[in-house]
C-alpha cells in the first residue's frame, strides 16, 4: 500500500467536514433483529443496481449485520432523528415495545414510518484495515419516498438540510 504518512487526527478533520446521509442497517442476528447507524451508504451503480458502504465489523451489531446474507437500508429523513440516535448510541433499547417495526416475510427486520428502504444482498466484502467495506446489490425498493428534510451527519453531529440550504444550481 505505500507509506501511508497521513495523521488519523488530520484525516478525521477533513472528513468531519464532509457531510454524509444517515441510514440505519438491520438484519436478522442469531438471536434476534439487528441494526445499526452508519454514514457511509452510497450509490455505486444504477444499472445494476448496487450500492456501497462500510462498517468497523468487529463485535456487536456491525458484527453481526456484517454475517447477514440480506439486509435493509433504511434511508433516513430529519424526522427519523430518534431512530439515528437509538442505532448510533451503545446499550440503547433497540427492537423494544417502545420501537415500530416488523419482520418481513423475507427475514428482516424493517422499521415503521422509514419512507426509503432498500433490501440489499451482499455481494463483496473487502477488508480494509479495521474496515469492512461492502458492494451490495439492491434486490427490492420497499419505499422511494422521503419523510421530509434529509437527515445528515456533520462535524459528529446529526444536521437538517432545507430548501432555504439549496444553492442555486442544479444539475
Amino acid at each position: 500500500m505505500g507509506d501511508l504518512a497521513v495523521k488519523k487526527t488530520e484525516f478525521s478533520s477533513v472528513f468531519g467536514d464532509h457531510p454524509a446521509g444517515v441510514a440505519v442497517l438491520t438484519a436478522r442476528g442469531p438471536e434476534g433483529p439487528v441494526g445499526l447507524t452508519v454514514s457511509s451508504v452510497s450509490s455505486v451503480s444504477a444499472e445494476p443496481p448496487i450500492i456501497g458502504f462500510s462498517l468497523h465489523a468487529g463485535s456487536g451489531s456491525a458484527a453481526l449485520v456484517a454475517q447477514a446474507d440480506s439486509l435493509l437500508v433504511h434511508l433516513l429523513d430529519a424526522p427519523h432523528i430518534a431512530l439515528a440516535r437509538a442505532f448510533s448510541t451503545h446499550g440503547a433499547p433497540r427492537f423494544g415495545d417502545a420501537m415500530d417495526w416488523e419482520w418481513l416475510p423475507t427475514g428482516e427486520p424493517l422499521l415503521a414510518g422509514v419512507g426509503r428502504v432498500l433490501r440489499v444482498h451482499p455481494l463483496v466484502r473487502i477488508q480494509a484495515g479495521p474496515a469492512l467495506v461492502f458492494n451490495a446489490g439492491v434486490t427490492q425498493v420497499l419505499g422511494a419516498e422521503a419523510n421530509g428534510a434529509p437527515l445528515v451527519y456533520h462535524r459528529r453531529q446529526f444536521h437538517s438540510l432545507s430548501g432555504g440550504s439549496a444553492l442555486d444550481y442544479s444539475i
